[in-house]
Order: C-alpha cells, then structure tokens, then sequence
C-alpha cells in the first residue's frame, strides 16, 4: 500500500524551491505512471505533464534511468514511512508483534496500486536497479531486527541472516499479491505464520 501524495501538480509559472520541485516533479512522474505506464515517462513528457521546461527536468535528473532510480526510491521511502508508522505502537508482547508486523509489511510492500513493481520492471537489468534494491533490502532487514529483538534472544548475526529470509518471504508474498495470485488477507496469514514458526 503505497501512501504517496496524489497531490495535482502546481500551475505552470509558479516558483518552487529545489526541493519543492524535486517532489512535484517525482509527483507527476508517479502520476504518469499510474495514468500512462512506466513506458511513457520520459524527461520530455514529464516536462510536459509538470509545466516545467526540459532544462529543468534535466537538472533534477541526468536521464530516463536516473529519473526511475529516484522515483523507486522515493516510492519505497513512502512505503518505508508507512510501515514505522504502523510497528510505532507495536506492543512488544510476541503474537500482537508478530501480527502487526506482518499486517504492516505485507500492506506496505504489496503496494497494491503496483507503482513499485512497475517500476521495478521498467529497470529490470539496471546495474543501478540491482544496487538500489539491495539497499533498501538491507534497510527492510534492519527494521525486522529491530522489531523482533524484543521478542527474540536470537544472537545478532542469526537474527539478520532470520531477517534476511522474512524479507525475502515478504516480498514474494506482496508480489504474489501484485499479480492477483493472493489475496491480502492470506498473504498477512501466511506471513504471520512465516514469523511465528521461524522465531526460536
């Protein structure tokens, strides 16, 4: 579940700062996406669709690539945001954790407008795709340490590498979800159940 801003972007002629524009510009461009498809956003047509001139867009991102690579991120951040939001009231009692946290995982990476996913695939084979996921793999993982240390006395390294394969069992749940192969409720289910039996 995505909680990016479906915001209209601001009438052409008014002046943002950088950041600002940086957000608008990455709002319009996520507004193609759902609109047209990963295949129609380009610098051109996000210039035209934002108001702004090409130069502009340019001087936010150098190319088609660099534009995809910052509109993933920025998807994953909003979803990253939505999920410590939900685990922020986490009690720290075992099932209702390990129930909201697979509730809040599954909701968050499913993302079940696709944005992330069509994305994802619009970079499929990018160098700069690979290393970008890993990254915010590696930032799931450290959130799933964090969550569970409370209700595990696993060492460290055992807890990451347990993390490791929850965020791999999560995100193939979510992308199950993405092509109508499970529902969200059976996904959360199956996660929860995940969590439960691979927890010492």
């Amino acid at each position: 579940m995505t909680t990016v801003s479906k915001m209209a972007p601001p009438r052409q002629g008014r002046r943002l700062s950088k950041a600002d524009r940086h957000k608008q510009l990455l709002e319009t461009a996520l507004s193609v996406v759902r609109r047209e498809g990963a295949d129609r956003l380009t610098l051109g047509s996000l210039a035209a669709h934002a108001g702004v001139s090409k130069p502009v867009v340019y001087d936010h991102f150098v190319d088609r690539s660099g534009l995809l690579i910052a509109l993933y991120r920025w998807i994953d951040s909003e979803r990253i945001d939505a999920f410590r939001t939900a685990m922020a009231a986490a009690p720290a009692d075992r099932e209702p954790t390990i129930g909201r946290l697979a509730n809040a995982y599954i909701r968050c990476a499913a993302d079940l407008t696709g944005e992330f996913h069509i994305v994802g695939a619009a970079l499929a084979g990018s160098a700069e795709k690979a290393e970008v996921y890993a990254e915010l793999l590696d930032q799931s993982v450290a959130m799933f340490v964090s969550v569970l240390r409370p209700i595990s006395d696993m060492p460290d390294d055992e807890a990451e590498a347990l993390c490791i394969g929850l965020v791999g069992a999560g995100e193939g749940l979510s992308a199950a979800i993405v092509r109508g192969k499970l529902s969200d409720a059976d996904a959360i289910s199956a996660f929860a159940e995940i969590i439960r039996r691979s927890l010492p």
